[in-house]
C-alpha cells in the first residue's frame, strides 16, 4: 500500500489550495458548475481532512459543526485514480474518530445518489425521500458515532 497520511488542515494552510483544486476537478467540473461561483465561507469555520501522498493531496472532506452533538460531513472528494482504493474510507473513519474525541454524537451528510452505497456501506442510513443539489439526486444520510 502507498504511504497516505490523513491530517487535518485549514482554509490558511498551504494544502488548501490542492483541497480546491480537487473539489473543483471531482465536484463541479462534471456538473459544469466551480466553485469560483459559490460562497465558501464555511470553510474558514470547517475542519478540512485530506489524504496525502507524497505531500500531494488525493483526496478531501470536510466537517461542519451543525449543533453539539452532530457535524455535517461535506465536500467529499478523491481524485478519480485514486476512487476504490479505500482513500474515502480513511477519510471517513479518520474524521468520525476525530469528531467523536470532541463530543460528536452524530454526522450528517447530504450523499450524492452515485455515492449513497458508498456510504452505506460505512453504516450509514438514509434519512427521508431523495432530493435535489447541485441540480443532482442527493439522500440525507446519518450515522450514530462514539
Amino acid at each position: 500500500m502507498h504511504d497516505i497520511t490523513i491530517n487535518i488542515v485549514t482554509a490558511a494552510s498551504p494544502e488548501y489550495t490542492q483541497v480546491w483544486n480537487l473539489r473543483e476537478e471531482v465536484l463541479r467540473k462534471p456538473l459544469n458548475m466551480s466553485l469560483k461561483n459559490e460562497d465558501l465561507s464555511m470553510d474558514a469555520e470547517d475542519e478540512i481532512f485530506v489524504a496525502l501522498l507524497d505531500h500531494e493531496v488525493i483526496g478531501c472532506l470536510m466537517l461542519h459543526r451543525l449543533d453539539a452533538n452532530t457535524v455535517k460531513l461535506r465536500q467529499m472528494a478523491v481524485y478519480d485514480g485514486w476512487q476504490g482504493k479505500n482513500i474515502g474510507r480513511l477519510l471517513v473513519t479518520a474524521a468520525e474518530k476525530h469528531a467523536a474525541t470532541k463530543g460528536y454524537k452524530k454526522v450528517s451528510l447530504h450523499a450524492r445518489l452515485a455515492a449513497s452505497g458508498f456510504y452505506s456501506r460505512l453504516g450509514y442510513t438514509q434519512i427521508g425521500e431523495e432530493f435535489t443539489e447541485v441540480g443532482i439526486p442527493h439522500f440525507l444520510m446519518q450515522k450514530e458515532i462514539r
